[in-house]
């Protein structure tokens, strides 16, 4: 006899559209009865779809790529923690092997980083020149689920400060190319002259985006391009800045970009520029942290069902994943209260259901 999960809502299919009630049958959500018969279990209880983080490295820590068992960890523990879809924001291994787990969250691979020699964290990146670079994202494009990471800027250390890493003829050239290739690009960028010249060559998204300006953000707001802001990575630069060391004007930088975070992010949402949530999980950040990027939202004027948003409906439309709608895969939460009311509820779910499956 098969086994039915019967979900007593309310049923949030969105911000501001509940159902009633729902089905899992199998490893799909229906909002049908199901007929004949049937083994039937009851969870009752607000339902959401799974959390996404939209920027995260599942299979990296901090010398590089990790061992198997310890990119396993990371997966369960952000599963744990309600995230059921991931957008693997770059890293040098080879995670395919966790679509073959019933178990693991889903994931969205951006393939491995791109980055200038000797101008990004060690052993994580793919480093070329930028002759190279349009050869690179192609392979990259190929090798990812339809994203391209780039490192946009980083330290210069003969200059002592955060620094584009990429001309823009070149990085206009190569996003041209993963377009070409079917794939959306990406980048981690901190500082300011990098957003600009990022805009200019036609850039989907930026990861962190700390270095938005009124003009920038005009500039994003204008051609809808994405921003995962990371802001519990961002809260580590005064801890970044105290160990520059002989680049005070580095420290200096990234202090200042840390002091302005909330405020920015904040007029970034104001002007209209789609914001999703991203914990940068991996290498040297904790995995497990949507919720806290949610929360960290809240101090960026968003509501608490706009957070939510962020981490799950809209996100899942801008990834081209479902959320709850008819015949979607199953990949929910059940929660003891509304989280549109209180995030917290998010934290304690009374069940997570991954791939049909009750965990």
């Amino acid at each position: 006899m098969a086994t039915v999960l019967h979900l007593t809502g309310p049923i949030l299919v969105g911000p501001d559209e509940v159902r009633d009630q729902a089905w899992v049958i199998g490893d799909r959500l229906t909002f049908e009865r199901p007929t004949g018969a049937h083994e039937v279990t009851t969870l009752a209880g607000h339902v959401v779809p799974g959390l996404v983080d939209a920027h995260c490295h599942v299979g990296l820590g901090p010398p590089g790529e990790v061992p198997r068992e310890v990119a396993e960890q990371q997966a369960l523990t952000d599963r744990d923690h309600g995230t059921l879809l991931i957008r693997d924001a770059g890293q040098p291994g080879d995670t395919r092997w966790v679509d073959d787990r019933e178990d693991l969250p889903r994931i969205i691979r951006a393939g491995r980083h791109i980055a200038r020699p000797r101008r990004y964290i060690r052993n994580y990146a793919w480093e070329v020149e930028p002759e190279d670079l349009v050869a690179q994202v192609r392979v990259e494009a190929r090798a990812g689920d339809g994203w391209v990471k780039l490192v946009g800027d980083w330290i210069d250390r003969e200059v002592g400060d955060l620094a584009p890493c990429w001309p823009v003829d070149v990085l206009t050239e190569a996003i041209a190319a993963a377009h070409e290739e079917g794939a959306r690009v990406t980048a981690h960028c901190f500082e300011e002259e990098s957003l600009h010249d990022f805009a200019e060559a036609g850039t989907d998204c930026i990861e962190h985006a700390t270095g938005l300006t009124e003009a920038t953000i005009a500039t994003f707001a204008a051609q809808q391009i994405s921003i995962v802001p990371t802001l519990v990575n961002i809260d580590t630069f005064p801890s970044i800045a105290a160990s520059a060391g002989r680049f005070p004007t580095y420290a200096a930088h990234m202090l200042d970009l840390h002091a302005r975070r909330h405020a920015t992010i904040a007029a970034a949402r104001e002007a209209g520029i789609p914001i999703y949530v991203g914990t940068d999980g991996g290498g040297r950040i904790a995995h497990g942290l949507v919720v806290d990027e949610m929360h960290e939202l809240l101090a960026c004027g968003f509501s608490n069902a706009e957070a939510l948003d962020a981490g799950s409906w809209a996100a899942r439309r801008w990834l081209g994943r479902p959320a709850l709608e008819e015949g979607a895969d199953a990949d929910l939460l059940v929660l003891a209260g509304d989280p549109r009311d209180d995030l917290g509820v998010l934290r304690i779910p009374i069940a997570i259901v991954l791939r049909g499956r009750t965990i």
